[in-house]
């Protein structure tokens, strides 16, 4: 089983991916930045949902907890990508 640091570092790692990519897009598109910023800002607040689900104490069962915010953390992140990619 991966550690809780793990699970933090790839939340960070897959998430900052995302946002370097929108930042390589908008420097393409000077003109249309601003709908990546959108994205930008889902991407952190989804960092700060998924890391504070991460550091909860009252937690019951610690297996399947972490595994559905690794879940989460998948989902998050295709459907940022997928909003990038429309774009």
């Amino acid at each position: 089983m991966a550690t809780i640091r793990d699970l933090k570092k790839q939340i960070n790692y897959d998430l900052s991916e995302v946002i370097e990519e929108c930042y390589v897009w908008q420097v393409s598109n000077a003109d249309k930045a601003d709908k990546a910023e959108k994205i930008i800002d889902a991407a952190i607040e989804s960092f700060d949902t998924l890391i504070a689900k991460v550091n909860a104490k009252d937690v019951e069962n610690h297996k399947t907890h972490f595994q559905s915010v690794r879940k989460d953390l998948h989902k998050s992140t295709d459907s940022l990508m997928k909003k990038l990619v429309k774009l």
